[in-house]
């Protein structure tokens, strides 16, 4: 058992290929994610000291307050704020020669999706369908489908918005110097980055959302 073992060590059957930078970076986003997470935890001790401390009248508030953003966040609500506005067309070669225009390769779109997620934005919308937990960008009959709908072949827009107009800038930058553009190049579609705007809206989920784990109690007090 002592030679398994350390031969396993010794001889992992994947090995790290990354060097130190890409493991630095790598550690820079985990540390950054720990962030984030802090911050929400701060967040909300912060909503449970004012639901302890506040009279009944303010605990109201504060609950209706608490579910309007909860609202927002789960997609039912439509939102408002700085963000990123992108563009998918066909490439102008696919359009001089005439060629059938293709649906954008729903994997190339969940890794933009990632990304995006990744790189500071919040809520996403791809041509009119609201991104939420529930969302599956899939290929159904050959068409690229989001929340079951199929989106267009053409003329694909994506808003994105973030937190800050400073972190929309550090998004921008980001996809605009990423290989992004390449990979939809040689899936003969055109991705077009605009500029970072103060204020963009984008609308509520409209749909249904699953509830897997949360049991409706109807039998009151």
């Amino acid at each position: 058992m002592i030679a398994v073992q350390y031969n396993t060590i010794q001889n992992p059957a994947e090995r790290d290929t990354r060097d130190l930078w890409e493991i630095r970076q790598e550690l820079s986003e985990e540390k950054k994610r720990h962030s984030e997470l802090l911050s929400e935890i701060v967040s909300l001790k912060s909503i449970v000291n004012e639901y302890e401390n506040d009279d009944k009248d303010n605990q109201a508030q504060i609950l209706k307050n608490t579910v309007e953003d909860l609202k927002i966040r789960a997609g039912l609500e439509a939102v408002s704020g700085p963000g990123v506005i992108l563009k998918i067309e066909p490439a102008m070669e696919l359009v001089a020669l005439g060629l059938e225009v293709e649906s954008i390769p729903p994997d190339l779109l969940i890794r933009l999706v990632n990304e995006i997620y990744r790189y500071h934005g919040i809520y996403i919308e791809i041509d009119g369908q609201r991104l939420v937990h529930t969302s599956a960008i899939r290929d159904i009959n050959g068409k690229t489908t989001i929340n079951g709908f199929a989106i267009n072949k053409s003329n694909v827009e994506i808003r994105v918005i973030t937190e800050s107009y400073e972190k929309a800038e550090k998004l921008y930058g980001y996809l605009y110097a990423s290989t992004f553009s390449d990979d939809f190049y040689l899936d003969n579609l055109h991705l077009i980055i605009n500029k970072p705007v103060t204020k963009l809206t984008i609308q509520e989920y409209d749909g249904k959302l699953s509830n897997t784990f949360l049991v409706e109690n109807n039998k009151g007090e």
